[in-house]
């Protein structure tokens, strides 16, 4: 699991590493596709063997007769994916029907954090892995927030060499650790900008994909990794 993860870590942040050069060669739009096609791939292998293994190793604690346990899970899981979907704000850039763009957010879910991906991933895995209890759902867990940790850092150094002032001015107003920023009043929290479609669609996928769940563990399980 380790070795898969390094490798979607290298693919993924390389590719991020390489854009502006890559664009300025093939175009945004190709370029996007090219990333899509290198990272999703390898983003569903690592769930289906996440999937296929999740209770190997040790069984380091088991809380899962605990009353109410289940629900907590679900309900963090369920905002840990508001957190890790920003993407959908631009559905049409991700998919390169639009020219894909970088941008500077600071609406929604940016000014709760930065890097709401990374809390996204955290809160995901604190779920799980409080839930399977095992060696290998922990070591997972600690390798993807490690990767997501150090891919705030090459984040912010590949938005900091596009923009420059700009950039640091809005890392001023915001900050990494949820909530952060509003405490310190160098943000604000403006609930009307998640009346949107975009969070309307995340609520759905969640509902879906709770919906699907089953169906998808049961599916991973037919294939032999």
């Amino acid at each position: 699991m380790l070795g898969l993860i390094l490798i979607f870590a290298i693919a993924h942040s390389g590719l991020a590493a390489l854009r502006i050069k890559a664009e300025e060669r093939i175009g945004a739009r190709l370029y996007r596709v090219l990333f899509a096609l290198t990272s999703i791939p390898l983003a569903v292998v690592l769930f289906i063997f996440y999937f296929n293994h999740r209770y190997d190793g040790l069984q380091l604690w088991d809380f899962r007769g605990i009353t109410g346990l289940h629900e907590f899970v679900l309900a963090l899981s369920a905002i840990a994916f508001i957190f890790l979907y920003p993407a959908t704000f631009n559905l049409g850039e991700v998919a390169a029907i639009q020219k894909p763009q970088v941008h500077l957010f600071e609406t929604g879910i940016t000014r709760i954090s930065r890097h709401p991906q990374l809390i996204g991933m955290t809160l995901w895995c604190i779920a799980h892995t409080l839930w399977l209890g095992t060696s290998f759902a922990l070591t997972t867990a600690i390798a993807l927030v490690s990767y997501h940790l150090f891919a705030v850092w090459h984040g912010d150094r590949r938005l900091f060499k596009r923009y420059g002032d700009e950039f640091l001015a809005l890392k001023e107003r915001t900050s990494v650790m949820p909530f952060l920023a509003i405490a310190q009043g160098r943000q604000q929290l403006v609930l009307k900008e998640f009346i949107r479609p975009a969070y309307m669609g995340v609520a759905i996928t969640v509902v879906l994909f709770r919906w699907l769940h089953p169906i998808v563990i049961n599916a991973s399980a037919n294939i032999n990794w």
